[in-house]
């Protein structure tokens, strides 16, 4: 679409293409912002370029269609009005406090470039309008007491402890926003109610893991069943790798060095954000052969039937429809455990064949090696011992 000299409501209501759109000369300053927004639409949203004080100054001026263009100009012509007769500066009038809603909204804005996991975003969302959004949604951020925070968490905090916990991460994190940007002075989910909350008493509940002993039968079960391919190769290769089920699901082949015999990691998909170099084994390699058979070396290398990255709940349905008592993520932990009572691989490399990375900030800054040899010795006879 031709860029007009002017602003129409035509133009404002159509124009989809990122940019800004200024309103022409007699504007005064007002210009329309078009922006993608998280959802695959576009934003589009009033701005205002005014100099106050000698520097340049941007004003937001709403968003359309709440504000339209010939409210948007009133408010601009105002503006200026109120500059040129040396009243109140625009920039107090135009500082509108957001509701709860509003900055929930912002906050996962802000955020959601920088988390791992693209279902996030939907369950921040999802969490918010069960348990928060009733009670907080329509008041100002300005407004929210402590209490108003424990009336959300109170009834769910010993009942649904992750849950709850989760929950009070991510109203801190509002109203951090909110403290940040000038809208209060204080967060009302922090110290404070920790200190009010009850202290749980039920023990934390760790995923289910076989002992050590029965995973290589589990394995054997497993490899007889019925089930796609694919979902039994990319359950074992967790297995004799010890990684975790997302890392194994969205690996491709470009990650895998066949001659060198590594599989590396991208940090981008590292829980630590680093690249996790991990070393295989022979019967990790044979996996890889036998995947390799069906997607031809290209593109996911345990795809599910329609050719996209196999489901979380996928390999869990797999373990628990077979009657294997434990979730994917345990058999990191019986890798562990048999690292420990089998093995003589020190503690710290057994760790690190998981992916940790422990240790001071002068540890790590000196210690520059991932004793990745090593833990091919250690990965090598985990993939022995499951087979005998």
């Amino acid at each position: 679409m031709e860029r007009p000299k002017k602003l129409s409501a035509t133009f404002v209501k159509t124009i989809s293409a990122p940019g800004r759109y200024g309103d022409g000369r007699g504007g005064h300053g007002l210009s329309l912002l078009v922006k993608p927004s998280s959802t695959g639409r576009v934003r589009r949203i009033w701005c205002q370029r005014l100099r106050i004080d000698g520097k340049a100054v941007d004003l937001g001026l709403g968003s359309f269609p709440v504000t339209t263009l010939a409210e948007a100009r009133a408010k601009a012509l105002a503006n200026r009005r109120s500059i040129e007769h040396g009243q109140e500066d625009p920039r107090t009038k135009a500082r509108t406090v957001p509701t709860f809603s509003q900055a929930v909204e912002t906050v996962i804005d802000l955020h959601q470039a920088n988390w791992k996991n693209p279902r996030v975003a939907s369950q921040w969302r999802a969490s918010m309008k069960e348990y928060a959004l009733p009670k907080l949604g329509r008041k100002t951020v300005a407004a929210i007491t402590t209490s108003d925070i424990m009336a959300v968490l109170s009834p769910i905090w010993l009942e649904k402890r992750e849950t709850s916990r989760k929950l009070r991460q991510r109203l801190g994190m509002v109203m951090k926003w909110a403290v940040a940007e000038g809208y209060r002075d204080d967060n009302p989910a922090g110290d404070a109610i920790g200190a009010a909350l009850p202290k749980p008493t039920q023990q934390v509940v760790h995923q289910k893991a076989l002992p050590f002993a029965e995973v290589g039968a589990a394995l054997a079960a497993i490899r007889e069943t019925g089930a796609w391919p694919a979902t039994k190769l990319a359950f074992e290769f967790l297995t004799l790798t010890a990684t975790r089920s997302g890392e194994v699901r969205h690996a491709t082949w470009s990650e895998i060095d066949h001659g060198k015999r590594v599989w590396e990691i991208p940090a981008a998909r590292t829980k630590t954000g680093k690249v996790h170099r991990v070393p295989l084994s022979n019967q990790a390699m044979d996996l890889l052969e036998q995947a390799r058979e069906s997607t031809g070396g290209e593109g996911l290398v345990f795809p599910a039937q329609r050719g996209k990255p196999l489901t979380d709940s996928t390999i869990s349905k797999l373990v628990r429809e077979n009657g294997i008592g434990c979730v994917p993520h345990g058999m990191r932990s019986s890798f562990r455990d048999w690292g420990a009572e089998c093995s003589d691989a020190p503690r710290e490399i057994a760790e690190f064949a998981l992916g940790h990375v422990e240790g001071s900030a002068a540890e790590l800054a000196y210690r520059r090696t991932d004793y990745f040899e090593r833990r091919r010795e250690l990965m090598q006879a985990w993939a022995d011992y499951l087979a005998s």
